[in-house]
């Protein structure tokens, strides 16, 4: 059963916005129809508003639930799918899109929208226990194409960077940075490879260039790392005790205003996300020095946490 509540939300990004004010007077109006038992109405409302401001989250989930309830299964993911890819995405859009995917036996889009709530907040039950369902459904369907797909992928991240025409250089120091494969190397980002001793721009240029002639870019993986990174914060949190403090907001610790600043570029609104962030991020940021990497170090130490530390 999908839940019906938009009361959290997840992820950081800005979005264009629409007419607000017609927006919210046609939302507005949908919620006294559906109090009215008129649900024609509210959909009509409902769909007017998401016109006025195709950014408006709130009328994309309750019309896209609306949808659900009549059983208008693929206008409905069509609707989730819009209100999740606007930034903060709503936990429970994410949820009710899982539903949906795994109804159609889409059951990578579910556990990719799970996953979504899980590396913010890992101790949702509800998200826990469907992605086991989804998860054992996934395992008693074989798709021949997918498989063949995800084999060839496999072999090419798989495949050494010592098979790559690099310099002397630029190999030695991925090597010494335990970067032995391609898959290693799209983990990792610009920032991170620039802070390793010795490496520098010609080595960079050199990578990315070869990179792009496979059609690939530095960071590509990094939604897998931040999954288990995400993990890997909320581990040593509970170890310390302070797994609570993941979900505050970081203006909580109190910044100075350039190192708001710069967790803004990064778009980091929670303690959790910064705690996942490396001194290479955060020191690869327009005007951020050193200064305010030793404030953001010993706030975050004052609640027993730290920034991501490169395992080189």
């Amino acid at each position: 059963m999908n839940l019906d509540p938009m009361d959290t939300v997840i992820g950081s990004e800005d979005a264009v916005r629409g007419d607000v004010e017609a927006a919210k007077r046609h939302t507005d109006a949908a919620t006294i129809a559906e109090q009215a038992g008129d649900h024609e109405g509210a959909i009509a409302e409902f769909r007017k508003a998401v016109a006025a401001d195709p950014t408006c989250q709130d009328a994309l989930f309750r019309l896209a639930y609306a949808l659900d309830l009549l059983g208008e299964e693929d206008e409905a993911i069509s609707l989730y799918e819009r209100c999740t890819k606007l930034q903060p995405a709503p936990i429970n859009a994410l949820i009710n899109l899982a539903v949906l995917y795994e109804d159609i036996e889409n059951y990578n889009g579910a556990e990719k929208c799970l996953r979504q709530v899980l590396d913010t907040v890992p101790n949702h039950e509800r998200a826990r226990l469907f992605m086991k369902d989804v998860l054992a459904s996934r395992d008693m369907y074989y798709d021949e194409d997918h498989e063949r797909e995800l084999h060839k992928r496999s072999a090419l991240l798989d495949t050494p960077v010592t098979d790559f025409e690099l310099s002397v250089r630029a190999r030695n120091c991925l090597k010494k940075m335990n970067i032995r494969t391609l898959g290693d190397l799209l983990r990792i980002s610009e920032a991170e490879l620039l802070a390793y001793q010795n490496f520098g721009e010609t080595s960079l240029i050199e990578i990315k260039h070869m990179l792009t002639q496979k059609g690939l870019k530095l960071g590509q993986r990094t939604d897998d790392t931040r999954r288990e990174v995400s993990r890997e914060v909320y581990d040593r949190a509970a170890r310390a005790g302070v797994q609570g403090d993941l979900n505050r907001p970081v203006g909580d610790l109190n910044f100075s205003v350039r190192a708001r600043k710069a967790l803004q570029m990064l778009g980091i609104q929670s303690i959790g996300e910064l705690a996942s962030r490396t001194e290479a991020e955060l020191m690869g940021v327009k005007n951020f020095g050193h200064t305010s990497l030793v404030e953001i170090k010993e706030r975050l130490g004052a609640i027993g946490l730290s920034l991501r530390e490169l395992e080189f």
